[in-house]
């Protein structure tokens, strides 16, 4: 089978590092890809939201499946694009790829579907969101209404930071114009757990859970980032609450999407509070997240590439993916100044010392080789992962590199690794 990735980050690298291994493919490509990623994949220079280009490659190169990675080329509709030119995709249209796109669409569905969520409300006048956030005091959640890249989410602990959040968002447009709406909703309490099921458009199967540790600095503090960490499986996170979250949550989404008429294909990722009250879901993203991607394809057993290519042609009726029993972390590395203004350009040193260490695995993000120096172009720049029966291994890895503009937090999946 011949495979086209889409991206070039962590959860692209990771998507890639799995597909390689599978005994379907007889080639693989990534655009545009990265330094870590060629060394699974052929790279080729076409940006993740030029569909022309991408569209031409695919039918030149006779592409027997596209995998999207990022958010943006799904909410922009790239699996529109590919099927248009009969291409297979496993990604949802554009119309479906609102879950992702449109937090108050996400809310919308959420109250049709009879789905557990926290209240909430859509504004696009800043002085009625100020308005509602004084009657309503704090904790309370901000949210930018469109794509922020995993960072237009600030949950203020009191007034003021929310008032400061509406100004950022619908005025400064810290976001662009994914801030010009913003949803307020209550802070839910409790722990928080990524579930991932793939969906054929009618079948939805769980494809795992992890944790995911979105705060910049340790003990869940500093602002919100596209996420510094995870670890799977989640221990709080029983078979058991997995299949309500099926049932109450995932499988209810998947049948309103159809009843809708822009049936969901592709990767559902629910991010699920465990609060005193039940399970409620924070948010629908439509594509495996970053870093939980990483974690994840350290425990797959089943073949990736098989899954994903069955639910691209609506065969997931009889399919079962199977898990490796030990767990893994992902440990994101990032480029100082992170995720404000992160420092580029700095260089990376001791990766195959790092990449030594047993059970470990490095992804690339944000990295680019100039003149044979690798060198960190973005603000998360390595996933650091390690699976089996040991998952410090990755911060054995971790301290092998010579990288001293970058960070990490030490405390990632802290409970799983600690003895």
């Amino acid at each position: 089978m011949r495979v086209l990735v889409i991206g070039s980050g962590g959860r692209e690298h990771a998507l890639c590092w799995s597909l390689a291994a599978s005994p379907l493919l007889t080639k693989l490509w990534c655009a545009p890809g990265n330094p870590g990623i060629a060394a699974a994949a052929e790279c080729v220079p076409i940006d993740a939201l030029d569909f022309a280009a991408l569209v031409a490659f695919a039918q030149d190169n006779e592409i027997d499946l596209v995998v999207p990675g990022p958010e943006a080329p799904l909410v922009a509709g790239i699996a529109d694009a590919m099927e248009a030119a009969s291409i297979p995709c496993i990604g949802p249209s554009r119309a479906a790829a609102r879950l992702e796109g449109s937090k108050a669409y996400t809310k919308e569905l959420c109250d049709a579907a009879g789905i557990p969520t926290a209240q909430w409300e859509r504004f696009d006048d800043a002085e009625a969101a100020r308005g509602f956030v004084r009657r309503r005091g704090a904790p309370i959640v901000v949210k930018a209404d469109g794509l922020a890249a995993g960072k237009g989410v600030v949950v203020a602990a009191t007034e003021a930071e929310a008032l400061a959040a509406i100004d950022a968002m619908m005025q400064a447009r810290a976001f662009g114009e994914a801030g010009a709406a913003v949803v307020i909703e209550e802070c839910l309490v409790g722990e928080e757990v990524s579930l991932f099921a793939l969906c054929d458009g009618e079948t939805a199967l769980p494809l795992g859970a992890a944790q995911d540790h979105k705060r910049v600095g340790e003990g869940e503090t500093g602002p919100n980032t596209g996420g510094m960490g995870a670890y799977s499986p989640t221990p709080s996170f029983s078979p058991a609450l997995q299949q309500a979250a099926m049932d109450r949550i995932i499988r209810p989404a998947l049948a309103e999407m159809a009843r809708r008429g822009t049936p969901f294909r592709g990767i559902l990722y629910a991010g699920l509070m465990l609060t005193d009250d039940g399970m409620k879901l924070i948010e629908f993203n439509v594509r495996f997240g970053d870093p939980e991607c990483q974690a994840l394809v350290l425990r797959m057993k089943s073949d990736l590439l098989f899954a994903l290519h069955a639910a691209c042609h609506g065969g997931l009726a009889n399919f079962e993916f199977q898990w490796h029993d030990t767990a893994s972390i992902a440990v994101v590395m990032a480029a100082r100044g992170y995720p404000e203004a992160p420092e580029r350009g700095s260089e990376i040193r001791g990766l195959d010392r790092a990449a030594a260490v047993p059970g470990v695995q490095i992804f690339h993000a944000g990295t680019t080789l100039s003149r044979g120096r690798l060198l960190a172009t973005g603000g998360r720049v390595l996933t650091v992962c390690a699976g089996g029966d040991d998952q410090r291994a990755a911060y054995a890895a971790i301290d092998r590199i010579d990288w001293p503009e970058g960070f990490c937090r030490r405390d990632i999946g802290v409970s799983t690794v600690d003895p």
